[in-house]
């Protein structure tokens, strides 16, 4: 229902409404809410929507779908409750806060959620995961005590309806089908996706004679150990001064409204967990056929740039469809050790692509330097978890970003700049400045802690001079996440703001069609510029304000799973080791003390009661108190500061 609300908000083209969506919008015309002009359905000038925010004594702020409008407050909410949907009417002409009434409770923005059988005082209910209140779907006394307690379901919020189960709570196997039902998530793809996906024969050059033929470079991918999906290649010509970044070409095999694209649509990421990824595309395509396998034929759309190396800028850059053919598949480890002399080439076609590699790293690294004069250098620590064989916790480490990173991601990055630089409308990847209310906070967190804050003349200056200070205090990565969390998210958005945390006046995501939809809108926006296909071009522009925010919204679903099934990971490992004693560190001290564990396991968010006053970023013993599985959160007491 959201994705329809942010559709109508946009405008919807009469062409592209679903026969459910017209049996939706056809009620809603006829209420007045829309208007229709020029075949386009959009919401009257009138009404808004949105989803309804925390409710105090029966009102509550209705947080409006669309940018730059502000929330409505909402005096009387009658029944409706907070997360429901609502298309409201304005009140015009009243002073102070923008105001409006309910027309109608259109749905939840949860479609799904999750419950679990729980028994207090010798009753049995369904409850939600998340708040233990009742879950009203139809669920009778004897279906009830005809399960275990801790059995957990897949609820229709829209239907009060018990769609699946899903295991019991107890079993640490249903973690990874707790977050991935609650977005109505699966790694299964329908019969007639698969039939098309295995459709497709391996790449025949000969059927592609308008392709540039560049099977003769000496392309390479380098990716992490265990990574199939292999998005990106790249070549360094050092004679000619020229990076060709090649991409896996998926518009070629996943057209507009096909199975595989409404499929596509609907993930819009891949999603990755520690022990395995929910790909976007089907693994015959995402693993097999567009992946840039090593000694294979495929179907890539190049950027080639060529470079003024006295300068750092591309000087002339071009985008075309090609046939690759790639020398070797490197994970990040083996090239961090060509670069530390460990590693030396044991064929023609190794000795070539890594002496192009050892001649290109200076380049990124001057490219790096000079990007970082401009946008920001931020330490924030990625955490990584590895599972055994039941889903227990083995280990967690922190992931390092080396200088085989840091290649690949300059060469990355100049590729997407590339890419947005080539139109006025379409997808850009936006990362809006801070707010100066949020900046004061940061700042009046971070003088707690001894930190000096001065006002530079630039809000770039300001950060790095914290920084500075953070890294004498050794804690760089910790004071780096506050700034981090201090600004605006990063999103899509059909115009282009600029990308703060980088510095890019433009930018844009062109490099990972396999896994991100947004660079495979943006493959076909290029294509139909490059092919002068006005038509294209405006089809694919089309509902582009919406498809921009459902991708934001999916962006944030996936994020949100791969968070909370590490959390749920965490919770049980921490079950085991109640009231044992680790090293952890006070990561907030308002509104209420929390913690990070940093000791054998790291990462750990824990909920902390201390008897003396701590401070921001603090060293400290804590024990392990208890532990809610349902709801993954971690309790513990501080025991005494750890240099003590």
């Amino acid at each position: 229902m959201k994705s329809l609300l942010i559709k109508l908000t946009h405008g919807l083209s009469e062409q592209d409404i679903s026969e459910h969506e017209q049996q939706t919008i056809q009620p809603w015309y006829a209420a007045g809410y829309l208007t229709r002009k020029n075949n386009v359905y959009q919401f009257h000038s009138k009404y808004r929507a949105g989803t309804l925010g925390l409710v105090q004594q029966s009102s509550a702020y209705l947080h409006v779908i669309g940018e730059n409008v502000k929330d409505l407050f909402i005096e009387d909410i009658g029944v409706a409750t907070e997360g429901d949907l609502i298309i409201a009417k304005r009140l015009l002409g009243k002073r102070g806060t923008p105001a409006a009434v309910i027309a109608e409770v259109v749905g939840r923005e949860q479609t799904y959620s999750i419950g679990y059988i729980i028994e207090k005082y010798d009753h049995r209910s369904l409850v939600d995961i998340k708040t233990d209140h009742p879950i009203g779907a139809e669920f009778s006394v004897d279906e009830l005590n005809s399960h275990n307690l801790g059995d957990v379901f897949k609820v229709d919020n829209y239907e009060n309806k018990v769609l699946e189960f899903l295991g019991n709570i107890d079993d640490p196997l249903v973690d990874e089908k707790i977050v991935l039902a609650q977005f109505n998530k699966h790694d299964e793809f329908d019969e007639e996706v698969l039939e098309l996906a295995q459709s497709f024969k391996e790449v025949d050059a000969s059927k592609y004679p308008k392709r540039r033929d560049l099977r003769s470079l000496p392309f390479a991918t380098i990716d992490p150990v265990t990574a199939k999906d292999f998005d990106d290649a790249i070549c360094w010509d050092q004679e000619n001064t020229t990076l060709y970044v090649a991409i896996a070409d998926v518009s070629e095999y996943v057209k507009p409204f096909g199975p595989i694209d409404n499929e596509a649509i609907y993930r819009s990421f891949s999603i990755y967990l520690p022990h395995r990824s929910i790909p976007m595309l089907p693994r015959q395509l995402s693993e097999t056929l567009c992946s840039l396998q090593p000694h294979k034929d495929r179907l890539s759309y190049v950027f080639e740039m060529k470079l003024d190396l006295d300068a750092l800028e591309v000087i002339h850059s071009e985008v075309y469809e090609a046939i690759i053919h790639s020398k070797r598949r490197f994970n990040y480890e083996e090239i961090d050790r060509f670069f530390e002399g460990k590693l030396k080439a044991t064929n023609a076609d190794e000795k070539q692509v890594l002496q192009a590699i050892s001649q290109l790293k200076p380049v990124t690294d001057a490219l790096r330097e000079k990007r970082l004069q401009i946008g920001f250098d931020f330490r924030s620590s990625e955490i990584e978890m590895e599972l055994d064989e039941n889903h227990h916790i083995v280990a967690t480490y922190e992931a390092e970003e080396t200088p085989s990173h840091m290649l690949i991601e300059d060469c990355m990055l100049l590729a997407n700049k590339e890419a947005a630089s080539r139109y006025e409308r379409g997808i850009f990847r936006i990362h809006e400045p801070p707010s100066q209310t949020k900046l004061q906070l940061l700042y009046q967190e971070l003088s707690a802690i001894g930190i000096q804050i001065e006002i530079k003349d630039t809000v770039k200056e300001t950060i790095e001079f914290i920084q500075a200070q953070a890294r004498d205090l050794d804690l760089e990565s910790e004071v780096d996440t506050l700034i981090i969390r201090a600004q605006m998210q990063a999103r899509y958005s059909p115009l282009n703001y600029g990308h703060f945390g980088l510095g890019f006046e433009r930018y844009t995501h062109f490099t990972s069609p396999i896994r991100r939809y947004s660079d495979l809108i943006v493959h076909r926006l290029l294509k139909a510029i490059n092919a002068g296909d006005t038509a294209e071009g405006s089809y694919v522009l089309r509902n582009i304000e919406s498809l921009a925010m459902a991708i934001s919204e999916k962006e944030r679903e996936a994020s949100t799973i791969e968070v909370e099934f590490m959390a749920r990971k965490y919770a049980r490992w921490a079950n085991e080791n109640l009231g044992r004693e680790f090293k952890a560190k006070i990561t907030a001290t308002d509104p209420e003390l929390r913690a990070d564990l940093k000791d054998e396991i790291i990462g750990a968010k824990l909920q902390v009661t201390a008897h003396d006053n701590y401070v921001l970023f603090e060293d400290v013993i804590v024990r392990l108190d208890k532990v809610d599985i349902a709801r993954a959160k971690i309790f513990a007491t501080i025991v005494r500061r750890a240099d003590v």
